[in-house]
């Protein structure tokens, strides 16, 4: 199970109100890296003052005729603390590690032969990415939750809710045709959202609120294919009405299909990225839903789906060709005798073009030896050694995360020939030199025998003759 802590704030207030001007310059980081706030400035001749602040707080600041350059990150409990760097040429601001309660409103005041104000929104999002069928955890950031609190989880609509000030605790999960059934656990102590055995369709974007905070989770599904087979990407509507669809591939959100309910336009880009989705791509005109058909591993990586541009869900394909079956041999030449018993050595072996793959020995349904490679284009090979009399059953398994070849073993067809020629051409020659010395001997003790025994009657005969 993943565990992820809450990431963004949206600051209820009006901003004009806060700071006196209607344009604010969006800036968005993932939850852990450092974001950059502009003064647009390349350096600071103009002015003699620069003021930063977060919502209503001073913290930090460059005055030239005092010769002072200060970062106060002591202030609002200290979230600031060694986590601001201010560039002392341009006047811009650094915030590394961003969490949570960085996340807001941020003004720039700039004072000196010109005036001028420059206004931020600062939105620092959690992004999750969970295996289908697996667990994941939207950690509330919370170690408790007060008397007052009020937990909300959003997922397009209400799915969750805490409300510690009428004691009431609420999973939603017959909403959305029933997609969260079963799979949703509240943690009443924190506020923490747990999916179990998570699908496809609970993949996009959650809200969690927090009282007055909103914490955006952006959660990716990741999705193990064959290569060869055909993957739906389900837009879940029945209808395009007033929507405008995209499906977006990759690091840089590249459209290859898209559908404009106002100009009645639907448009599959089967020729970019180097042509790998020619010929592929299945665009339904009436729901928006995207078919990737023959799916090889150059399809591998992140989609994405933007409605209107309002609601987002994101997936990632890990995409696996298909396994050969591995080829049991025996090696006749390493084949060794026991004062009862024979043994054959054996090799288990496969070719493979893919990543993580193992090949392993099992006896009946016990691991024996196995060996794994993340390389492509390797040879594996595993060697056993089982006795000829053995009436074990052995198999011989290849297998990657969504499927397995196997190979069981004969070991009367297999180590037959290993036991009746267990030995090298060296014993074989003595022991034929053997059998012929053997032969020789005996027919010179047959025709010893002969000779003596007619030589014995011939003695005889002389004997009787001379009575």
């Amino acid at each position: 199970m993943v565990h992820y802590p809450a990431g963004t704030l949206f600051c209820e207030k009006n901003i004009s109100e806060v700071f006196g001007s209607d344009h604010v310059h969006s800036v968005s980081g993932k939850r852990g890296d450092s974001v950059t706030l502009d003064s647009d400035l390349t350096e600071m001749k103009d002015y003699d003052l620069i003021e930063w602040w977060f919502e209503y707080a001073l913290i930090a600041e460059i005055n030239k005729r005092a010769d002072s350059f200060s970062v106060y990150d002591d202030v609002l409990d200290g979230r600031f603390r060694d986590r601001l760097k201010l560039d002392n040429q341009t006047g811009s601001l650094t915030i590394t590690n961003t969490k949570t309660e960085h996340d807001g409103h941020y003004k720039v005041q700039m004072s000196g032969v010109r005036e001028r104000l420059k206004n931020f929104h600062l939105t620092v999002f959690v992004q999750i990415s969970v295996n289908e069928g697996d667990s994941v955890t939207l950690d509330s950031d919370l170690t408790e939750l007060k008397d007052d609190d009020l937990i909300q989880w959003r997922f397009n609509t209400l799915i969750a809710e805490i409300n510690k000030r009428t004691d009431r605790f609420t999973v939603s999960d017959d909403d959305l045709d029933g997609r969260f059934r079963d799979r949703l656990k509240l943690d009443n102590q924190t506020g923490s959202l747990t999916i179990t055995n998570v699908t496809m369709k609970h993949a996009g974007e959650y809200y969690l609120k927090i009282n007055r905070v909103r914490v955006k989770f952006y959660l990716t599904v990741i999705v193990s294919v064959m290569e060869g087979d055909s993957v739906n990407l389900d837009s879940e509507l029945t209808e395009l009405k007033n929507n405008v669809i995209q499906w977006r591939f990759g690091d840089h959100n590249t459209v290859i299909a898209q559908i404009n309910y106002w100009t009645d336009r639907v448009s599959v880009y089967n020729d970019d990225l180097d042509g790998r989705f020619r010929d592929r791509l299945k665009l339904d005109n009436q729901t928006g839903s995207l078919t990737i058909t023959n799916i090889t591993t150059e399809h591998a990586g992140d989609y994405k789906l933007e409605i209107s541009w309002r609601r987002r869900s994101y997936f990632r394909f890990t995409v696996y060709a298909r396994l050969p079956v591995p080829v049991i041999s025996s090696n006749s030449s390493n084949c060794s005798s026991s004062s009862s018993s024979s043994y054959c050595s054996l090799v288990c072996s496969s070719v493979v073009n893919v990543s993580h793959v193992t090949l392993s020995w099992f006896k009946g349904n016990s691991l024996l030896s196995s060996i794994s490679a993340s390389d492509l284009s390797i040879s594996l090979s595993l060697p056993l050694e089982v006795e000829y009399q053995d009436k074990n059953t052995y198999s011989c398994v290849l297998n990657n995360p969504i499927s397995n070849q196997t190979q069981h073993l004969d070991i009367t067809q297999l180590c037959h020939t290993c036991a009746v020629h267990c030995c090298g051409p060296t014993e074989a020659v003595i022991r034929l030199v053997l059998s012929a010395l053997v032969g020789v001997a005996t027919v010179m003790l047959v025709v010893y025998e002969i000779r003596s025994r007619r030589a014995e009657r011939d003695q005889a005969h002389i004997h009787t003759s001379g009575s």
